[in-house]
């Protein structure tokens, strides 16, 4: 009997730190004992462990004394992703396959009572970060988990159904003797589709002022605010802006991907795909940005690089509006909690919609408003200053009359707007390699352009209108970005007059 080592790896936020897998047999009292700041789950896998070697034909030890440790011992371990390397470790230890042959490879997977493997959360983040660590190392996971770590370039991924395919690999060979492939396969990285499926934004008749806010939100990457009555088209205008969006390059596919392994909640046909999240207006704040223990990722995170639909925005919890300000400004969400912390990325584009009042017929001219003034108050009050601050346009949606609606030709594509929104932000990247919206502080003094009457006219305006110096600057951001759709070298008055019109949408009751 002797002792074995095996390489995984944990999941911590979007990290997956290395975790070694000793397991050590020795003669006394049976026992099995597992020790490394293992969660339930992980303790659990003793009995999974057991009945799978047994199931397969292989022998368990039971007379002896198995003691597996899971290194470093500080480092929180959750999930079933160890039943692989600890089953492993045990037929190593106890001799039935060649233990100096698991150098060099990584095990995750999760046991059924039979043998066969299941799929685990984060496999591609386990990918990720040999790939960032620049390793040659192999990783064995189940189907499922295998795919996606398979999608990160020059990985060495193997797939493995049953527990036999694994051990038939590892088993002591004579020399020049192959180790036998079946069940046992190298998966190759699944490329970039040419193009990702979104619906079109030719089916909203009409609101060509609402489309040409989306058109803008998506050249520069700013939010977006719609108001209107109910069935005006908001939210199908927001289940459509993902496709103006230009497509995702390797890195921002992997990211997202990553993100939506954690929750187990990644679908290889949505690779590529721009994600757009739509929380029911219950969600928590915890639901919203994340949090839990282990932290897992909320969904601001998983709409990173995608977009957060927010509809009926007032019905939402405070608390979880309120915990919005911040990914918003810096595009991360830092959850802290007394064991552990963890940080991930959440730079989306938020679309949200609201009706403009209870009944929602506040300005409609197909039905009068039921509401009194101090109900409209109130209702608009569930939103914050500091969070309409950082919204940067706002815009009306108003109901189409029914004659409009039945004979009104469709509307431009999905991929025309598109084409104009990628040539406006690959100018702005260009000029200054972020989008318009990431701009921040002396940057926009120093890629803005601002013409002399163009800058008069706002002072003068944002005066009068009483604006903070925040919503002067994303004012500004909005009129480069109406600049560059239109190829202008400099900030002209027409497209600062333009944006300025995006912050006034939401009015008071007569």
């Amino acid at each position: 009997m002797g002792l074995c080592l095996v390489q995984s790896r944990a999941l911590l936020g979007l990290d997956a730190p290395a975790v070694t897998v000793e397991v050590h047999l020795t003669n006394g009292l049976p026992s099995f004992t597992l020790v490394g700041l293992a969660e339930v789950e992980v303790k659990e896998a003793r009995e999974r462990v057991r009945s799978a070697i047994q199931n397969s034909g292989l022998e368990f030890p039971t007379n002896k004394r198995i003691t597996v440790n899971l290194a470093p011992a500080d480092l929180p371990k959750d999930s079933g992703r160890f039943d692989l390397p600890i089953a492993l470790g045990i037929l190593a230890a106890s001799g039935q396959i060649a233990a100096e042959r698991l150098a060099g490879h990584e095990f995750a997977g999760e046991l059924s009572l039979s043998g066969a493997l299941r799929p685990v959360r984060g496999a591609l983040a386990m990918s990720l970060a040999l790939h960032t660590l620049q390793v040659q190392t192999r990783l064995v996971l189940p189907p499922g988990s295998a795919e996606e770590a398979a999608l990160v370039p020059d990985a060495q991924v193997f797939c493995a159904q049953h527990l036999l395919d694994v051990v038939q690999q590892f088993l002591p060979l004579a020399d020049g003797q192959a180790a036998p492939g079946d069940g046992w396969s190298r998966l190759t990285a699944t490329p970039l589709p040419a193009s990702a499926y979104y619906a079109d934004l030719a089916d909203v008749k009409g609101q060509s002022g609402a489309k040409r806010a989306l058109e803008i939100a998506a050249a520069g990457g700013h939010s977006l605010l719609l108001i209107g009555p109910p069935g005006s088209g908001k939210s199908m205008l927001a289940q459509r802006f993902a496709g103006l969006l230009p497509p995702m390059s390797v890195d921002e596919a992997l990211q997202s991907a990553a993100i939506a392994s954690l929750g187990g909640g990644f679908a290889l046909e949505r690779w590529a795909t721009r994600p757009t999240c739509s929380p029911h207006h219950t969600a928590s704040a915890v639901a919203l940005v994340g949090g839990g223990s282990p932290p897992r990722p909320g969904e601001i995170s998983l709409a990173h690089h995608g977009v957060l639909f927010l509809d009926e925005l007032p019905e939402f919890p405070r608390a979880a509006l309120e915990a919005l300000r911040e990914p918003l400004e810096t595009g991360q969400i830092t959850i802290s909690r007394a064991a552990r912390r963890a940080e991930f990325p959440a730079r989306f584009q938020m679309i949200a919609a609201m009706n403009p009042c209870p009944c929602g017929y506040l300005g409609s001219r197909q039905q009068a408003c039921r509401c009194s003034p101090d109900q409209v108050s109130r209702y608009q009050g569930k939103l914050s200053g500091p969070l309409i601050d950082r919204i940067d346009l706002h815009i009306e949606v108003p109901a189409l009359p029914a004659n409009d609606l039945l004979h009104a030709p469709p509307g431009e594509s999905t991929a025309s707007i598109r084409a104009r929104c990628s040539l406006a932000r690959q100018r702005a990247i260009e000029r200054q390699g972020k989008t318009n919206q990431a701009l921040q502080g002396q940057e926009i003094d120093q890629y803005l352009a601002l013409d002399t009457d163009a800058a008069k006219f706002l002072n003068t305006a944002a005066a009068r209108l009483g604006w903070s110096a925040r919503s002067i600057h994303r004012a500004l951001k909005v009129a480069r970005t109406i600049a560059d759709l239109d190829a202008a070298s400099s900030t002209q008055i027409k497209h600062v007059a333009e944006a300025m019109q995006y912050r006034r949408a939401l009015r008071a009751a007569p």
